[in-house]
């Protein structure tokens, strides 16, 4: 997530200061990414050092106002005009947990995957129950449609997750079966164990 360039778009709208921003940040995105007043203001000094910003005076309450540059409009554009690259995609906890399951030792990971499925449909139910709330009425300002676009992008991904997790365990399902009928290899008389025949008894 670029916080810097949704602090740039915030202070297109004119100058703020640091706890107004991060107020702003968090309303618009229906506070699904937190921030914290450091966080801003160290975002803040270095759009600041790279000339994207600068410190406008201070407000009736004494508050340090930034306000975006011409340089910080170019950026700004640019990231809203440029798709969001996809060929280096973050690291998903969840892939590398069922990556790192398969196989170990101990490790059920039937049991992992239902576990995961059952928090990612609660987790789609809750956000869809946040919908339907916020539907009640029509969005009155940028803000609500704002956070309706954010809430409806984790309901898409709870439920391409919960689709995903169904596809692991049928292929799961599938090599279990398939390695469960395959037939056994003879063995070797190098590899395999060897049988003796006892001495016959003289008579």
């Amino acid at each position: 997530m670029s916080i810097r360039h949704g602090l740039l778009a915030l202070l297109e709208r004119g100058p703020r200061y640091g706890s107004q921003l991060r107020t702003e940040f968090e309303s618009r995105t229906g506070s699904t990414w937190p921030l914290n007043v450091g966080q801003v203001y160290t975002t803040l000094s270095r759009l600041e050092r790279d000339g994207l910003v600068v410190q406008d005076g201070e407000d009736d309450q004494g508050h340090a106002l930034y306000s975006i540059s011409d340089d910080g409009r170019a950026e700004l554009r640019a990231w809203f005009e440029t798709p969001v690259d996809r060929s280096s995609p973050p690291r998903d906890e969840l892939a590398i947990k069922l990556a790192m399951a398969v196989g170990a030792p101990g490790v059920d990971i039937r049991a992992v995957i239902q576990s995961q499925r059952h928090h990612t449909v609660k987790a789609m139910q809750d956000y869809t129950r946040l919908k339907a709330q916020a539907l009640t009425e029509v969005p009155a300002n940028r803000d609500e449609v704002a956070w309706l676009l954010v809430l409806e992008q984790l309901i898409f991904q709870a439920e391409a997750e919960a689709r995903w997790l169904d596809h692991c365990e049928s292929r799961l399902a599938r090599l279990a079966d398939a390695a469960a009928t395959e037939p056994e290899a003879p063995t070797s008389p190098r590899s395999g164990s060897r049988t003796t025949s006892r001495p016959r008894a003289r008579r």
